[in-house]
């Protein structure tokens, strides 16, 4: 089993060819060359003939001096722009989610808060212009319920049919974006105008996600799309990755009304390499987009977030019990979370990839279904989080919340609450709409903590003299279960994202009291802790390790091996001269590799720069755009500065100025690929990279992945005593800790079926069983034989037996072969069907699989149709695939003896057939001596 599943994982990593990475060494020599060179022009070429200072020269300083504001301004502006589109988020939102309930008489567009703002009390029916869709009970349920599916399902068809980026929450791609990983078009203004359109939807559908990790992947959007804007930017990844950092620190800010907590989260959980320059420009950002969303004021209450509250109230040192109770059920709640969503994501990826919306409209109308009948489950998540977090003292009596007399049945509600919330987070989070975790689990934790708070109060009035209450002062309240449920928000948070600090900031921007800092601290050391000890891992950084994405994590590992032991020996290299053009190009059409070291063409082997793929194929089609380039043309890859003296104008001071590190530069003229051609040399080395980052082979592994989180190389070089004897990438990194995470682990951690997979396995196996027996009911009476054309009923079950003396074996695709063999009776092989099942392992007693025939509609000969009744293609399969697998086709005779009549999974034990008409023409049109009948009723035997 360790093998099989050293071998899935492991297989993962290999996907990581699939991706485009960064060489932030590289970018950032762009961007110096390109710094140098305007610098240069504006100091020399600008000028006059004697020096003197010209109007263009002037003009050139003021947009040196405009370039230099030009940062700040696109900071500006996309903080503005994710400040407006908050804030018409919430409103819709808002809007949304009350219009299940009922709809405002005095305007369709108002929603209950609005509607009802000068009504004071909080009664049923003391506002009038709020209409509830009818009085009954079930028929509100069965609204509530279907408003809830509508909306689930627009906004999954809208992600899958216009952009499947949209779905998810999308901390997990930012990282890798932000850590340098090209993912086209997932920052895109497609991407943001329909996760804007529909993360709206999917709150107001009530499912168990939440609005504050997409929010963040919203602004990023933002920010991509105005930093494009400006060539500046558009041309600079670094420049790019800036801006990104600073959106996604605005976006939590907007979130949660936290700036500050925004850029903690960018530094703590976004980026990998975060420098001063980067965070006072999220710092910016934020406060930017915080302003403009507090200027909207989308609450007219003048917060920036729905369940923002306020506690006046000191805390007792006997709480702390009660705080590391909290503390620990939140980093249990990680821990568990994290486990089983990644199990629901394996079963996800292996049967509902086809069904998006059925998944989603599915998931809303359960949470809907159930979700009804708990007061706390009913309303939207920011709604319950404002209404557990705020004090009874100050109009927080939310359906006799604070009331004695109902305090047990209010525990029994949020301990139903925090139940029901935890599996459908499990279920719902992964789902193909925009979906975030954030306030979903702030939600399950404000439900336990204010359980836990009800308990506390309840035994401190029940047992007032008690010793651990001696501290309470008896004329004011001694125990605020608003605070409880504000701690256990932030120990779920923290337990499910594996993040501290910005925890801490976030919930003292929320309540503004310093007191209960401590208190969160407290709480959110006891949830690290359970969290280290089990070796957990944020959700946000598993998801990147099940989709893929290759990407370093902070986490720190100690191997104690050199860098030899992981590096790549066999390498492709060029050598400096000897090559002709023709030999260059066959080297790139032979290899996928993205870039040459280049070597010297003796046996040493001294490494004398690197050049990439990009470069060699932009050298190559500019020469081949110009003249001067044949089969015999020489090439060489070694920079001359000295031979650039006799090139055209203008391309002498860029190749000899000693400032300009070689070999980076995009922005180069067609004039330089035409002159390095000349004399039947085509010259490579301006394009070379003289100065790649090399390390010796016995350098600690643990330095290289340093080098490459802190430098962001695409490559790392390894030499020796200046020969060059290997290499390194982020992807070879990535595969040698897979491989010795699961070398170490254990048998019983290495199951990749986990018991929640388990049991979503053998539902859909039940489910997918239930509707094939409504789907094809057994007809009776209708019997096909082999060589015989017969009609083939689109409604009925038909069995394969096997009768005669020979048995089948599959030595060729959609053809039988017969072997020797003699069954004592007819055997059923299998039902044919149209639909795709599950896998279900074969029964002891099955014969091993030993050979397999392929079936594809695309293998099977025509049939001519003569008459209605005769025809087998008649009608087409209601559900095709490209290709199955029938198999044990050559078991029938030995099974003769032993077996009765089976389901299809006992005797084939792979999926069913789903091209059924080609199964049947490459079936009976087979040559042989023995018969095979096709019958629509199973046989049957008398009792062994």
């Amino acid at each position: 089993m360790a093998h099989v599943v050293e071998e899935e994982e492991l297989e993962s990593i290999r996907r990581y060819e699939d991706f485009t990475t960064i060489d932030w060494i590289q970018d950032s020599i762009l961007e110096r060359n390109r710094r140098l060179r305007d610098d240069r022009e504006i100091a020399t070429s600008l000028r006059g003939a004697h020096g003197e200072i010209t109007q263009q020269w002037v003009w050139a300083q003021l947009l040196r001096l405009s370039s230099a504001g030009q940062s700040w301004f696109v900071v500006s502006l996309a903080g503005i722009c994710i400040g407006l589109n908050a804030a018409l988020i919430a409103i819709l939102t808002e809007w949304l989610s009350d219009l299940k309930m009922g709809y405002c008489s005095d305007g369709w567009w108002l929603n209950q808060e609005f509607c009802c703002w000068e009504i004071e009390t909080d009664g049923e029916g003391a506002c009038a212009a709020w209409k509830p869709w009818t009085k009954y009970t079930a028929g509100m349920w069965f609204i509530y319920t279907t408003i809830a599916s509508l909306f689930a399902y627009t906004a999954a068809h809208l992600v899958r049919s216009f952009a499947p980026y949209a779905a998810g929450s999308g901390i997990s791609e930012i990282k890798c974006i932000i850590s340098g990983f090209v993912m086209k078009g997932y920052l895109g203004l497609g991407t943001l105008v329909i996760k804007s359109l529909t993360l709206p939807l999917v709150i107001a559908s009530g499912l168990s996600v939440g609005k504050e990790g997409p929010s963040v992947h919203v602004a990023c959007c933002i920010g991509n799309v105005v930093a494009r804007l400006f060539p500046r930017f558009a041309r600079s990844q670094g420049k790019m990755r800036e801006i990104i950092t600073a959106a996604s620190a605005a976006g939590v800010g907007v979130a949660f009304g936290s700036p500050i907590g925004g850029v903690l989260f960018s530094i703590e959980e976004m980026s990998n390499a975060f420098s001063i320059k980067t965070m006072w420009r999220s710092f910016f950002c934020a406060l930017v987009a915080t302003v403009t969303l507090s200027a909207m004021n989308p609450y007219r209450t003048g917060k920036l977030v729905l369940f923002q509250v306020t506690y006046d109230r000191d805390w007792h040192f006997f709480e702390i019990i009660f705080f590391v109770i909290i503390g620990l059920f939140g980093g249990l709640y990680g821990v568990f979370v994290t486990r089983f969503n990644l199990q629901v994501a394996a079963f996800r990826r292996k049967h509902l990839t086809a069904y998006p919306i059925t998944e989603a409209v599915t998931l809303a109308g359960l949470t809907a279904v159930f979700g009804y009948f708990n007061r706390f489950l009913r309303i939207d998540m920011t709604e319950s989080l404002y209404i557990l977090f705020k004090e009874c003292e100050g109009g927080g009596d939310y359906e006799s919340l604070c009331q004695s007399a109902a305090q047990w049945p209010m525990v029994n509600s949020l301990l139903l609450a925090t139940v029901f919330r935890f599996g459908f987070v499990i279920l719902s989070y992964g789902s193909k709409v925009p979906a975030g975790i954030f306030v979903p689990s702030m939600a399950i934790g404000a439900t336990f903590g204010r359980m836990v708070g009800i308990i506390v109060k309840a035994m401190y009035r029940s047992h007032p003299t008690s010793g651990i209450f001696a501290a309470c002062d008896p004329d004011v309240p001694c125990i605020t279960p608003g605070t409880y449920a504000l701690l256990g928000a932030a120990a779920a948070l923290s337990g499910v994202m594996r993040i501290t600090v910005c925890v801490v900031v976030i919930m003292f921007e929320l309540t503004g009291a310093l007191t209960y800092i401590l208190p969160t601290m407290i709480v959110l050391l006891v949830t690290k802790s359970v969290g280290d000890w089990f070796d957990a891992e944020g959700i946000a950084d598993e998801m990147i390790k099940f989709n893929g994405f290759p990407y370093l994590t902070k986490n720190e590992h100690a191997f104690d091996i050199p860098v030899s032991r992981v590096m790549r020996t066999e390498l492709q290299t060029l050598p400096a001269t000897g090559l002709q053009l023709p030999a260059v190009v066959d080297r790139i059409n032979s290899t996928a590799v993205k870039g040459f070291p280049i070597v010297t063409p003796d046996d040493q082997r001294t490494l004398l720069g690197y050049i990439g793929r990009t470069e060699l194929n932009y050298v190559l089609q500019k020469a081949n755009r110009g003249r001067h380039v044949h089969s015999d043309t020489r090439c060489t890859f070694i920079p001359d500065p000295s031979s650039a003296a006799p090139m055209a104008d203008g391309l002498v001071p860029h190749l000899t100025d000693p400032d300009v590190i070689h070999g980076m530069d995009e922005d180069d003229p067609l004039e330089m690929s035409v002159s390095t051609a000349m004399d039947d040399v085509l010259d490579f080395g301006p394009w070379v990279n003289q100065t790649p980052i090399t390390v010796a082979p016995q350098l600690p592994l643990e330095v290289v992945i340093q080098l490459f989180r802190q430098l962001g190389p695409r490559v790392i070089l390894v030499e020796q005593h200046g020969a060059l004897v290997g290499l390194i990438t982020v992807k070879d990194v990535l595969r040698f800790i897979a491989a010795a995470e699961h070398a170490s682990s254990s048998d019983q951690n290495a199951d990749t079926v986990g018991v929640l997979q388990g049991v979503l396995e053998e539902a859909w196996l039940w489910t997918s069983e239930c509707l094939e027996s409504v789907q094809r009911p057994v007809c009776n009476g209708q019997v096909l034989e082999k060589n015989i054309n017969g009609h083939i009923d689109s409604s009925c079950r038909y069995y394969l037996v096997a009768a005669g003396p020979a048995e089948m074996s599959g030595s060729s695709k959609g053809k039988a072969s017969r072997t020797a063999g003699k069954p004592s009776k007819e055997v059923p092989l299998a039902p044919i069907f149209s639909q795709v099942k599950p896998k279900r392992p074969a029964p002891p007693s099955s014969p091993e699989i030993k050979d397999e025939i392929e079936i594809s509609d695309s293998e099977a000969p025509p049939q001519a149709s003569t008459s209605k009744s005769d025809s087998l293609s008649s009608r087409p399969p209601p559900f095709k695939k490209p290709r199955t697998v029938l198999s044990n086709i050559q078991a029938a005779a030995p099974l003769a003896e032993r077996m009765r009549p089976q389901s299809l999974d006992d005797v084939i034990g792979h999926e069913h057939i789903t091209g059924r008409d080609s199964l049947l023409r490459s079936l009976m049109s087979g040559g042989g001596t023995g018969s095979l009948i096709l019958v629509s009723t199973p046989p049957t035997y008398p009792p062994a």
